[in-house]
C-alpha cells in the first residue's frame, strides 16, 4: 500500500501556512550566508516562490531560477511581481534540467527532506553549481521538534495516529546534513541553528491557518465530531498564549552551507 505523501498545490495557501514561516527562517539563513551581490541563484524546490521573492529583495541577483514539481506552486511564483524576470520551470531536485556550472549558488528553503534522495539532490546541486560556488540549505528540525506546527502532530499522536512526515525527516538533523554535505564533495561545510517566533492574534487564527496544511484537514475529515473537538482543545491547552490572547509559536530550522571544490 502507497503511503500518503505530503503535497503543496496551493500557492496562496501555502504562503499564509508556511511561506510567512519560510520568510522568518529565510531571513537569518541570508544573513548568515552573507551572499556577494550579482550571482546566478536556483532556487530548488521553490514552491509559490516565498523564498525565490526574498533573493531577489536581497542579494541584487544576477539571475535567478526556480525549480519545483507543483505548477499550481510555479503559477504563483511566477504572479510574484518582485519575482517576474525569473525563469520558473516545473521539475525533479534530482534531475535537474541545467547544465554543469550555470549557477554561483544553489539553494534549497524547507526542501531536502522532500527529496527521495536527499544524496542525489545535493549531489545534483553541486553539478550544476561553478567551481568555487555556494550549495546551502535550512530545513525544520523535524527530528528534534523544531517544526512549526509541532503541536499539531503532539495532538494527533495523543489521538493514536500517526502524522504524516516527510519521507526523509531525518536528514534534516545537523550531523546528517553535514554528512550529506561532506558526502556530495562539497568543501567547507558549516552548519548552523536557526530560532524564529510567529505571532498568530489568536487561537482561531493558529487553527484556521493550520488547516491550510496538507495533513491536519485530511485527518480531521476521517475522525468523528468528539475526536476533532478533543484534538483542538489539546492544541488550544498547548498552545503559547500572549496576555492579550495571542499565539506566539517558535520554530526551530538547521541551516547548513558548503562550495564546490575549485
Amino acid at each position: 500500500m502507497t503511503e500518503p505523501a505530503i503535497r503543496f498545490d496551493d500557492g496562496a495557501a501555502y504562503e499564509r501556512f508556511m511561506g510567512v514561516w519560510s520568510r522568518l527562517a529565510g531571513a537569518q539563513f541570508l544573513d548568515w550566508l552573507a551572499p556577494a551581490p550579482r550571482l546566478r541563484w536556483l532556487d530548488v524546490g521553490c514552491g509559490n516562490g516565498a523564498f525565490s521573492e526574498m533573493l531577489a529583495q536581497r542579494t541584487e541577483p544576477l539571475s535567478l531560477d526556480g525549480i519545483d514539481p507543483s505548477p499550481e506552486q510555479i503559477r504563483f511564483a511566477k504572479a510574484r511581481p518582485t519575482t517576474r524576470l525569473a525563469d520558473f520551470r516545473t521539475g525533479d531536485a534530482m534531475d535537474l534540467p541545467y547544465a554543469a556550472d550555470s549557477f554561483d549558488a544553489a539553494v534549497m528553503a524547507l526542501v531536502i527532506f522532500f527529496v527521495p534522495d536527499p544524496a542525489k539532490g545535493v549531489a545534483e546541486m553541486a553539478r550544476v553549481t561553478r567551481p568555487g560556488g555556494s550549495v546551502s540549505a535550512y530545513a525544520w528540525d523535524l527530528p528534534g521538534g523544531g517544526f512549526p506546527y509541532h503541536v499539531l502532530q503532539d495532538a494527533l499522536r495523543a489521538q493514536g495516529k500517526t502524522p504524516l512526515a516527510p519521507p526523509q525527516a531525518a536528514v534534516a538533523a545537523l550531523d546528517a546534513l553535514q554528512a550529506v554535505w561532506t558526502g556530495a564533495g562539497l568543501t567547507d561545510v558549516e552548519t548552523a541553528v536557526i530560532t524564529v517566533q510567529r505571532r498568530y492574534n489568536g487561537f482561531d487564527d493558529f487553527w484556521e491557518t493550520a488547516l491550510l496544511g496538507p495533513s491536519l484537514a485530511p485527518a480531521l475529515a476521517k475522525m468523528a465530531p468528539a475526536d476533532v473537538e478533543a484534538m483542538r482543545e489539546f492544541v488550544r491547552a498547548h498552545l503559547p498564549l500572549d496576555a492579550d490572547g495571542g499565539v506566539t509559536c517558535s520554530a526551530r530550522a538547521h541551516a547548513v552551507r558548503g562550495r564546490v571544490p575549485g
